[in-house]
């Protein structure tokens, strides 16, 4: 049922490899990371380091862990080893990751997890380890996403235990960046959406993205055929259809680009019309919210809330509106647009047809033919100081206005040359004379 075993890398003296590099080996698929329980983990990390010319470090100086990382995105975490392995093996998460091989092949599974592999079944060690850290409620929904096991019975009803006991406040919540990390292992895999659903179905979104559940039956009619919460999980799910590799930035933004609408809804008491005006300027500060409370880096939040806020932009009908809307948005391009293509291909409803999603691919066609023939934007053909000259004022707002306006004069074609600049600011200055203090 599984693929033959790789090979595994040189094991260091006395080690037993364990955790989800055993489970991965035993399923025939090579592993990245690297688990070990070894006598001496600070010998075994720099002897590591200098046979695969990696690094070592000290992750955990007091309790001797150490960190090796090697070359190829492969890292090795080396721990010591326990007097007593079997009860080690007995205190963790799932009976597929507790497992371990030592140096001759030999597989030790004390809790029956060889058999739940071979089954394709996520089975946890007790109840009690769950909710020793529970955070690995999380880790079960992402297991059946990426590995595309099934929890069994008792295991699941275990889950939505820990999640309801998280939820009045029985257990302590998890460490914010665990449970991002837990969440990007998650949307890194094309099965992200469905990954999701599983989160929602075991309670546990509602103790991570709550804002996004707000959305949860809320119907769109029109382009739309589910509701604003499903809309965004399949937006998702178009996004990676088409793009597997997507950055973590773009597939939060494809996630929660309508997360706004809820708090934007209104229908009008007289004819029922639905709408939900600046719902995608909301959505850009929820993002940011969501996302600084999950601890994102600032550039990944940014770069969201950028996308989110300006998905709802209107698509250029010419070249020259192309070039305008390249100028304006390149900082976001061209992610707006797979963020934007991910909103319409997860919209079928009655308003949408064959002909409006050509038209829609048209539009986008033209961006991105802008984007290619101007990849970077044209230097400047006046600088301040000469600005300044032209309209004889001192720096200040003016000239930086009179410079954006020139700026994108040149993005559009209207004007080539230093003399065709200085007209243009003249022209300018007079259709904007300076206000009156």
């Amino acid at each position: 049922m599984f693929r033959r075993r790789p090979p595994l890398p040189p094991f260091p003296p006395g080690a037993l490899l364990v955790g989800g590099a055993a489970r991965d080996w035993l399923r025939g698929v090579a592993a990245k990371d690297y688990d070990w329980a070894v006598p001496d983990p600070r010998a075994a990390a720099l002897a590591l380091a200098a046979t695969t010319g990696g690094a070592a470090f000290a992750l955990d100086d007091e309790r001797g862990y150490w960190r090796v990382h090697a070359p190829g995105g492969v890292q090795h975490d080396l721990v010591p080893l326990p007097g007593d392995v079997q009860a080690d093996l007995w205190r963790r998460d799932f009976t597929v990751n507790a497992i371990g091989i030592d140096a001759a092949g030999q597989v030790l599974d004390p809790t029956g997890g060889g058999r739940d592999l071979r089954a394709r079944r996520l089975r946890m060690v007790s109840p009690q380890n769950l909710r020793a850290d529970p955070l690995r409620a999380w880790r079960a929904a992402r297991f059946e996403a990426t590995l595309g096991f099934r929890l069994e019975g008792a295991t699941e009803r275990a889950v939505h235990e820990v999640a309801a006991e998280l939820a009045r406040g029985a257990l302590p919540l998890p460490a914010p960046e665990r449970v991002r990390d837990e969440l990007h292992a998650l949307l890194g895999h094309p099965e992200a959406a469905r990954g999701l659903l599983r989160l929602e179905g075991l309670g546990l979104l509602a103790l991570t993205v709550p804002e996004l559940r707000e959305g949860l039956g809320l119907g769109q009619g029109g382009f739309h055929h589910l509701d604003v919460f499903h809309h965004g999980i399949e937006a998702l799910h178009q996004l990676l259809a088409r793009q597997p590799h997507a950055p973590l930035p773009l597939r939060w933004a494809a996630l929660l680009h309508d997360v706004g609408k809820p708090r934007t809804h209104t229908r009008d008491p007289d004819t029922g019309r639905q709408s939900f005006h600046g719902h995608d300027k909301v959505g850009a500060a929820l993002t940011t919210q969501i996302l600084t409370r999950l601890k994102l880096p600032g550039d990944d939040i940014r770069h969201a809330a950028a996308l989110v806020g300006a998905h709802m932009v209107p698509l250029p009908t010419t070249e020259r509106e192309a070039r305008r809307f390249v100028h304006r948005r390149r900082e976001v391009l061209p992610d707006l647009l797979s963020v934007m293509l991910a909103d319409r291909e997860a919209a079928r409803g009655p308003a949408s047809s064959e002909a409006s999603r050509r038209a829609y691919a048209q539009a986008m066609d033209r961006v991105l033919a802008a984007l290619e023939a101007q990849p970077s934007p044209p230097p400047p053909l006046l600088r301040g100081e000469a600005i300044m000259a032209l309209l004889g004022v001192p720096p200040g707002p003016r000239v930086g206005q009179a410079a954006r306006a020139l700026s994108e004069a040149a993005a559009v074609g209207e004007v080539g040359t230093p003399e065709e600049a200085r007209a243009f600011v003249q022209r300018w200055a007079q259709a904007h004379p300076p206000e009156n203090r």
